[in-house]
């Protein structure tokens, strides 16, 4: 699409400019040029006015001269952007000068564009125009982001119930106690559980992350134990990395301190993080698990002995759905969500996950979570 076509399919009338400048002739210079454009527009004549102004206002775009009785431009976007981060409506200075230092100084104060005065109509139409059509295209992809996450959240839901419920009836056919089994419906039986568990695991993924970009992952912080919790979390998939003739064994711990997270959040990360170990480890390997102190928190750390991360896909870890070259090594299924999720939940515990290849053979993936 043509940036002309683009203009033309974006309705950019009723858009709200805030004009700051304390020369009122600038004003109606600027006034002129864009009320015959379809916009709405306030004005304010210094930093500590606008201030309030936009917060009245809400405008779309902010026009800030840069010299300005009280507080100069600079100042009052700074001032903008703490206030409203990244809600805040994209700002263009208007400057008398061009040299480049005052233009980075703009830019390094959260600008994004600058208009020279004298002003000349067309650039000053063109400058605004496509910046509110970036503004506007930001808010119906954010729409459409929220709308998608609100349809996976709901799907997720609805198929979670059945899901578990078939690989519970396959699970109740198994047990010796409801009679016996021939070899060939033994294997349909536990093919049905495998892949209801593959599917359950999927679709709570997939809520998870409907449920994280909504922002409405909530952080329970409680007194935890990260040795009881991996301890558990070490019991549990001991028994699937057994159909591998696998063996997850934790380190001796020394005195590890409690620390203050959401222990079932925590719990997941654990999980998620052994998971994978056995999954992309070789059958018969032996995945190892450390919990230390350091000046930085607590970290737990995973060694697998899989073939590493290739360095060209490193960007690609901790994304959603992303996937790398290699591959689970007994046909495992891999969503590439799982250390996506993990990466959420760590960050909201304000604690860092990062992976590391190991000099001979495999990986440690290692998260560290703050003491206080």
């Amino acid at each position: 699409m043509s940036n002309t076509t683009l203009s033309r399919s974006l309705n950019l009338q009723g858009r709200k400019i805030l004009v700051v400048d304390d020369d009122r002739l600038n004003i109606r210079i600027l006034t002129g040029i864009l009320k015959p454009e379809g916009y709405l527009l306030a004005e304010a004549e210094s930093g500590e006015q606008a201030l309030e102004v936009y917060d009245q206002f809400q405008p779309d775009l902010v026009l800030l001269d840069v010299v300005l009785p009280g507080i100069d431009g600079f100042d009052a976007c700074r001032e903008l952007r703490r206030r409203h981060a990244e809600s805040c409506a994209p700002v263009i200075f208007i400057t008398a000068k061009a040299e480049s230092e005052d233009i980075v100084a703009g830019l390094s104060a959260g600008g994004v564009d600058y208009l020279p005065k004298p002003f000349r109509a067309k650039e000053v139409v063109a400058r605004i125009r496509t910046h509110l059509q970036s503004r506007l295209l930001l808010e119906q992809l954010t729409q459409a982001n929220e709308a998608k996450n609100r349809f996976l959240g709901m799907a997720a839901h609805d198929l979670r119930n059945p899901l578990a419920s078939i690989r519970g009836l396959a699970e109740f056919l198994e047990d010796p106690t409801m009679g016996s089994l021939n070899s060939d419906q033994r294997d349909l039986v536990t093919t049905i559980r495998d892949t209801s568990q593959s599917m359950l695991r999927l679709v709570n993924e997939l809520l998870d992350v409907a449920t994280i970009e909504a922002g409405e992952l909530k952080i329970q912080l409680g007194p935890c134990r990260l040795g009881d919790v991996v301890g558990k979390c070490i019991y549990l998939a001991n028994m699937d990395a057994t159909r591998k003739m696998t063996t997850i064994v934790m380190e001796p711990l020394a005195n590890i301190p409690e620390i203050q997270a959401d222990e079932a959040k925590i719990n997941q990360v654990a999980e998620n993080l052994l998971s994978n170990a056995v999954k992309y480890s070789p059958p018969s390997s032996t995945i190892r698990v450390a919990i230390g102190v350091s000046d930085r928190g607590v970290s737990l750390s995973v060694f697998d002995q899989g073939p590493g991360i290739p360095d060209k896909e490193r960007d690609q870890l901790f994304k959603d759905f992303g996937r790398l070259s290699t591959k689970p090594t007994a046909g495992e299924k891999s969503t590439g969500l799982g250390l996506a999720i993990c990466h959420k939940i760590v960050e909201a515990h304000r604690g860092t996950i990062n992976a590391y290849n190991l000099p001979e053979r495999g990986c440690e993936f290692r998260v560290t979570l703050p003491l206080a």
